[in-house]
């Protein structure tokens, strides 16, 4: 089983893929992973000088809001290019979390066996 990656709102799923990229401790999810009902896009816009300009969603689940709490670059720089369009969300905000689960290969009678972790 391969690690899963997951990130949640109020217990609610926004995201979800065993594929996706770990840059600089976030987590990046693929577009086909993302549940987009979940996200409107934001106005907000930032600069990474290897990555390229960020574009921000704010997350709304349940009449909650998390102003910015995920970003993207539609436009990323050439060392970032396999990461285009990729989602991260913010790990500071309250009710948010993104976590990863890693399979435990240690014991023999439960192989499926599998642990969550955040992501690191």
């Amino acid at each position: 089983m391969a690690p899963t990656a997951i990130a949640k709102v109020n217990g609610t799923v926004i995201a979800e893929s065993a594929l996706y990229e770990k840059v600089e401790g976030n987590v990046y999810f693929p577009p086909a992973a993302i549940d987009y009902a979940y996200l409107t896009p934001s106005k907000t816009t930032t600069h990474c000088a290897w990555k390229g300009q960020a574009s921000y969603y704010n997350i709304v689940v349940d009449g909650t809001t998390i102003e910015d709490g995920a970003w993207y670059y539609p436009n990323p720089t050439d060392k970032f290019l396999h990461c285009k369009d990729f989602v991260s969300f913010c790990t500071y905000a309250p009710l948010m979390l993104v976590m990863r689960r890693v399979p435990l290969r240690f014991h023999k009678n439960k192989p499926d066996m599998s642990i969550t972790t955040i992501a690191e």
